[in-house]
């Protein structure tokens, strides 16, 4: 895999013993447990070191974690055996893996804004390509207002989300729900405080 300033920057966090972002999954993801099938795939995309990856196993769904960085992986297994769940761990980058057809009941993509406006369209096609019909989309990022805060995150606004840019990707989705607010954040060392953050959650349309 090339050896990018980006890759590197991640690995060098995750190759720290601790976990980057605690080992409790995100409470988002969480909030959303209403909307999970009973059973199913999901896919987690930059899943890092796993924490809401082995959650969404934890909930009886098929997972696979989808990563670039070999010490995060590494990390999540940990997690998962810690936990007694089953994680299908796919080392690759979520710009330019290879998303499958039709393949997953749920994806999520939790603060994985390393993206660049060049690369994010290219994730987020795959994201989409990924989902079923019918299929559930979760996403959360920071928003631009996060910049004040700089409690976690990306420092280029242009990494940040926006409601005009959810809406311009995945409008055209069914139950389409977006919500920005600031809350209180204690996922590890590294969303630490208060935040700005943006939701969605919408379903690839069955016809």
């Amino acid at each position: 895999m090339t050896q990018s300033p980006e890759y590197t920057r991640w690995e060098t966090r995750f190759a720290k013993p601790e976990y980057e972002f605690g080992k409790a999954p995100n409470d988002f993801l969480v909030r959303c447990k209403p909307l999970l099938p009973a059973s199913g795939t999901a896919l987690a995309v930059a899943d890092g070191e796993g924490r809401n990856g082995v959650w969404l196993a934890e909930q009886g769904l098929d997972v696979t974690s989808i990563d670039f960085s070999p010490s995060a992986q590494k990390k999540a297994a940990a997690l998962a055996a810690e936990r007694g769940v089953p994680l299908t761990l796919i080392q690759g980058d979520a710009h330019s893996w290879d998303y499958p057809d039709a393949a997953f009941d749920v994806v999520a993509e939790i603060f994985t804004q390393f993206s660049t406006p060049a690369e994010r369209p290219l994730k987020w096609a795959g994201m989409r390509r990924a989902l079923k019909p019918g299929g559930l989309l979760i996403i959360e990022g920071y928003a631009p207002k996060q910049l004040q805060y700089g409690t976690g995150g990306p420092k280029q606004i242009e990494h940040l989300y926006t409601r005009e840019m959810l809406e311009q990707a995945f409008g055209d989705f069914d139950d389409v729900r977006i919500v920005a607010e600031e809350r209180e954040m204690r996922e590890g060392a590294g969303h630490a405080g208060m935040s700005a953050v943006i939701n969605l959650t919408a379903r690839k349309p069955r016809a």
